[in-house]
């Protein structure tokens, strides 16, 4: 007979987790040799100020050391015995990795990743009775039935990837190219919110404009198709029915973001405290690289307030040395050349990006040499990071993966960043594009790329090559505001890298590439000292948006619980609260989008014609503090709300366009300048392209012309004495990849021209100019000097709008013949231009999306 007694828990209690660390603990002979000295001040202040305080936030940068402090903290809260302790990593590749990292320190833990039937019994009952901690993921606490227990502390690395991991569980995404069955349904459930033409445009064959456009929807606006949405989507397969059980609670303050390529439906911000592990946690602490100061972890989390305990020293602990190249500014071009021959130095390199899966893999593939294996989401998902870190050769290409993954040492010595990562997901894109939002996404943005180019430092002696790759993520480094608001040792690398890009022959960029990965002599007194130089002058500067929003985002929380619950007047409410916070210039577009919710959400709990009243004028408030508004005129209006006005430019284009079908109209000939136009803006010739942009200003209802005389725009159009542009196309190339100073100075001129050619005194207030390149970008060096209606685009922006313009007249010829009244046919032009953003105001506001002078 053999009775076993009482068992007794590895209990022993320490007064700080400092003091437990340097207990004898079992730690095997990889474990960390002991503390940094931040890690150190990080849980000291933690054991003697926090214990209790049920949302805290800790700044640990990149490359740091994040894991051991939040191990140590989750090991001695779990030795109290106060209950079950988890720790939650975006993905169940960091898990693993935090779980070797939690056994080489002698910490007691579990894993509960991938499915629950395949979670071993035993270990679930031990994170339950708290004799170890619980290692898990964002996925397996924020679903429809989590089967982690309620934690007393609730530990979650990378918080500052929040959105990506928390906001995107709460809400359908369906990709057309991957279930087209499904985003079909769906596009139909949302056909009473689309025009005809819309609706065709979305269904058909891919054309130049539907493809990218992302519009806003909020369906409870009409509450008949809102119950037809929800039906349609709870009958859709894996995994789409179960991503809208988890806000189906509260559906009716979702949004939908559509756009050709796919269908998001969400609320802006997640309605976490309806999931009992995260609501019920004693204590929640968020470990992120960054605890920027505009909201972003609230947001995210769904929180009213979120402590932030910084980092105790003043300076930031190095991680690393990085050297930043920018093959875009390169001398002679070649962009794509110099890159391969970069990672051919070492034929390894982690290439990130946000686009798909697929096109992810692809831009490793271009840069992988003859023989180099290439991998990407599978092999990792499959094999570990570890299989990538220990081959010798190699190119690991990911879509959105910018956080989780640590390449040490020599495991990977070349990172490439393709593209800007300012749109993952489509209400990214719309905020980015559409409500010219950006100041919301901007502290978003910048954890991606700092957390992205700190992939492979990740201890104060790693160094790597940081490649910058895409116009779009170069413009953005070229922006004095946006590497103003870097640390300080990031600058210095950044603005370290520019210099030595730009205009620099590409051998003499490999050349140094070489010296650096060598990283011996030539590199400590020929790059190390040059780069402490820059780190002399550099200094952070905040956003002028963080402030405000930041201030905003505890009432923005508050206002969407409210919403999630049908609470309507009391969310829209509080919602005008936050609006009266996210005051300055900067995030004008993001007050426009607050202030049009609140009128959507007055009106759905309006009881009398006096709170009706009132929703009205939330939605025209919402028209005159955005930038330009033109996405309102997409929305279906609010029952009883008259149509919004329309800008004088938009009334003349109106007016022009129904008096051209009106007219002697022939339509054959109509139709092959269409065509032609469309060619003509997709060629380089320049004649040829000028022709084009002059056509596609008279179809925006313009008087369009090439302007005579020397050194003058390709293109101007004019509305009458509302508004006028000037288009002007730079294909040349240039040996740095900038725009020359000389081309600024020339298109600070072309209003003022145009003006004497009229003989008017100026130009209609705010017409603005427009440079067109897809390689060019500014030096932040010449940015100032140009006046604040100079704008750059790219000529894929106009081919957009070229598509749409040759869509919006197709419909327009169908009709032309028929016996519409003048009156009617004013509507129908109207509303065919406003669905497919083709009124000027519309147009002028996808093209003046980059303004070149900085901070305005």
């Amino acid at each position: 007979m053999a009775f076993v007694g009482k068992t007794k828990k590895a209990t022993q209690q320490f007064e700080t987790p400092e003091e437990m660390y340097l207990s004898p603990m079992p730690r095997t002979g990889k474990a960390a040799q002991g503390l940094w000295v931040h890690q150190g001040d990080v849980i000291r202040s933690y054991a003697e100020n926090h214990t209790e305080t049920a949302d805290l936030a800790l700044e640990l940068p990149t490359g740091t050391g994040k894991t051991l402090p939040g191990l140590l903290i989750g090991e001695w809260v779990r030795r109290k015995g106060e209950g079950p302790v988890l720790y939650a990593t975006p993905t169940t590749q960091l898990a693993k990795q935090v779980e070797k990292t939690a056994k080489r320190e002698g910490i007691p833990v579990a894993l509960l990743i991938g499915k629950h039937e395949d979670w071993d019994p035993a270990d679930e009952m031990a994170v339950e009775a708290g004799e170890m901690v619980g290692l898990t993921t964002y996925s397996s606490i924020f679903n429809t039935r989590p089967y982690v227990p309620a934690p007393r502390l609730l530990i979650f690395d990378d918080a500052h990837a929040g959105e990506q991991f928390v906001g995107h569980k709460h809400g359908v995404d369906i990709r057309r190219s991957r279930d087209e069955t499904a985003y079909l349904s769906v596009l139909t459930a949302l056909k009473p919110f689309l025009s005809g033409l819309q609706f065709q445009r979305l269904e058909g064959p891919p054309d130049p404009g539907s493809h990218h456009a992302v519009r806003l929807i909020a369906p409870a606006v009409d509450r008949e198709a809102l119950a037809v949405l929800d039906s349609t989507l709870a009958k859709l397969g894996r995994p789409h029915k179960y991503d809208h059980a988890m806000i189906r609670a509260g559906f009716d303050a979702s949004l939908v973001y559509l756009s050709y390529s796919g269908i998001q439906i969400r609320p802006m911000i997640p309605p976490t405290s309806e999931n009992k592990v995260f609501a019920q946690a004693r204590q929640r602490i968020y470990l992120s690289a960054t605890l920027g100061s505009g909201g972003e972890l609230e947001r995210a989390f769904g929180r009213t307030s979120i402590v932030r305990m910084p980092l105790k020293s003043k300076t930031a602990p190095r991680s690393g040395r990085r050297l930043f190249v920018f093959p875009d500014l390169v001398a002679g071009g070649g962009s794509l050349a110099l890159t391969k021959r970069i990672v051919a130095l070492t034929n390894k390199a982690l290439v990130l990006s946000q686009d798909t899966v697929e096109r992810a893999e692809d831009a490793a593939s271009q840069l992988a040499g003859e023989g180099i294996p290439v991998s990407g989401r599978d092999e990792l998902d499959s094999q570990g990071l570890r299989a990538f870190a220990k081959a010798t050769t190699g190119l690991l290409g990911l879509a959105n993966r910018y956080d989780g993954m640590d390449l040490p040492d020599d495991a990977c010595r070349v990172v490439v960043l393709d593209g800007k990562p300012d749109a993952v997901g489509l209400q990214e894109r719309f905020l980015s594009e559409r409500a010219e939002a950006n100041s919301a996404l901007l502290e978003r943005i910048r954890t991606r790329i700092v957390q992205g180019a700190g992939r492979s430092t990740r201890g104060p002696n790693d160094f790597a090559v940081v490649v910058i790759r895409g116009a779009d993520l170069t413009k953005y480094f070229a922006r004095p505001e946006n590497i103003a608001a870097l640390d300080p040792e990031l600058q210095a690398e950044v603005q370290f890298g520019w210099e030595n890009s730009r205009g620099v022959d590409a051998d003499v960029i490999v050349e140094n590439v070489q010296t650096f990965l060598e990283h011996d002599e030539g590199w400590r007194t020929g790059g190390e000292e040059k780069v402490a130089e820059f780190l002399e002058d550099a200094k952070k500067v905040e956003p002028a948006a963080a402030e405000p929003l930041g201030k905003a985002a505890p009432l923005e929380v508050e206002a969407w619980q409210l919403a999630y619950a049908s609470e309507w007047v009391a969310a829209s409410k509080k919602l005008q609260e936050a609006v009266a916070q996210v005051g300055p210039e900067a995030t004008r577009g993001y007050r426009g989008l607050l202030l049009y919710i609140a009128g959507v959400w007055m009106h759905l709990g309006a009881k009398d014609e006096t709170q009706r009243a009132k929703a009205r004028d939330l939605v025209r408030e919402a028209g005159m503090a955005a930038n330009r508004g033109t996405w309102l005129r997409e929305m279906m209006p609010l029952p009883g709300a008259p149509d919004i006005d329309l800008a004088p430019m938009d009334v003349i284009a109106v007016n022009e366009i129904v008096a051209r079908l009106r007219g002697k109209l022939k339509s054959g000939v109509l139709r092959n300048e269409l065509l032609e136009m469309q060619a003509a803006l997709g060629q380089d010739e320049a004649k040829r392209y000028e022709r084009g942009l002059t056509s596609l200003g008279s179809f925006l209802g313009a008087s369009a012309e090439k302007p005579k005389g020397q050194a003058r725009a390709d293109s101007a159009w004019e509305w009458g004495n509302a508004m006028w542009l000037t288009v002007e196309a730079k294909s040349e190339g240039h040996d740095d990849g900038l725009l020359p100073v000389k081309d600024i100075r020339q298109a600070n001129t072309q209003m003022d021209q145009l003006a004497a050619d009229r003989e008017m005194d100026s130009a209609p207030a705010n017409s603005p100019i427009v440079l067109l390149s897809d390689k060019l970008t500014v030096d932040p060096r010449h940015a100032p000097i140009a006046n604040r209606n100079v704008y750059l685009s790219s000529p894929a922006v106009v081919s957009t709008i070229a598509g749409d313009v040759a869509a919006v007249w197709a419909d327009l010829l169908s009709t032309a013949t028929g016996k519409l009244s003048e009156p009617d046919q004013k509507k129908h032009v109207r509303a065919a231009l406003a669905d497919n953003g083709c009124l000027p105001s519309q147009v002028i506001d996808r093209l003046t999306q980059s303004r070149i002078r900085p901070g305005d």
